[in-house]
Parts: C-alpha cells; structure tokens; sequence
C-alpha cells in the first residue's frame, strides 16, 4: 500500500484512516492536508477521489483551484477545463441553477470550459467519470491554437 501523492508506503492503519474518511490511499501527511482543504474550501470527498483518479490516469489537475472570482473544484489548467461537483443535485433551486449558469459564462468569457459532474457518477462510476473527461480533454486539446 502507498500514498496515491507521494508514493510513501503507508501501514494498515494509515490506509484504513484515509479510505474509511476519503476513500484514497494516503499517508497520514497526505490525509491531514487534503481534510484541511476539505475543512477550508468545503470540499467534497467525491471531488478528492476525482481529483487522484484523473492524477493516476496521467492528468496534471488541480484541487481547489482559484480562477480570480472563485475556487473550482478540479481544474486542469493545459485545456482550460474546469470541474465541479454537484452534491445536491435534487435539491438545486432555480436560483443556484442561473448562480451556476453565470459562473459557467464567467469562465467562458475567460477561455474556460466548465463541467459541473454529479457526485453519484463519481461515487459509483468513478472509471466511466474518468474515461469521459479523458475524453473531453482530448477534445480540447485538439480544439486549442497551438502559439508560436
């Protein structure tokens, strides 16, 4: 068993403290920091476990990435995408649904793509929410002018 961010290997119980409260194989530095982002910016396990998975399929991201108005959940700053996790999608008003429409235009206007992601998906499809941002990520990369 190792850290998923630093590659320590970690002991049984280190492991079992991090999956029981995120879910990720992590040292015990590595739990306290990500618990201290969660504390701090609200975070979401579903976005942590997210942000590690697209971190072992190769992709660079960031976790609670601030774009000059808010923070992001995920961001993945070489195609100009941004992730949030929906947690409450049944319970959205129709003014947190303009709320999100607006900073989605923010982040346009800005050269920004935003996706906003249930957290079931990634609770229960974590392989499938990973192999769909591949995806789009690569569409992204191929719709990018190369600068000289």
């Amino acid at each position: 068993m190792t850290c998923k961010d630093c590659n320590k290997a970690i002991g049984y119980l280190e492991h079992k403290e991090a999956m029981d409260s995120l879910g990720v194989e992590l040292c015990k530095r590595h739990t306290k920091l990500i618990k201290k982002v969660i504390l701090d910016n609200n975070t979401s396990v579903e976005a942590v476990q997210l942000f590690y998975a697209l971190k072992k399929a190769g992709v660079n991201p960031m976790l609670e990435w601030w774009d000059g108005k808010r923070f992001v959940d995920i961001a993945i700053s070489r195609v100009k995408l941004n992730i949030e996790i929906d947690v409450d999608t049944e319970l959205i008003t129709h003014e947190q649904a303009i709320n999100d429409l607006e900073q989605a235009m923010h982040s346009f206007k800005n050269g920004f793509t935003t996706i906003r992601i249930p957290s079931v998906a990634v609770k229960y499809y974590l392989n499938d929410t990973v192999k769909n941002i591949l995806g789009i990520i690569d569409g992204l990369r191929k719709n990018i002018k190369v600068i000289s």
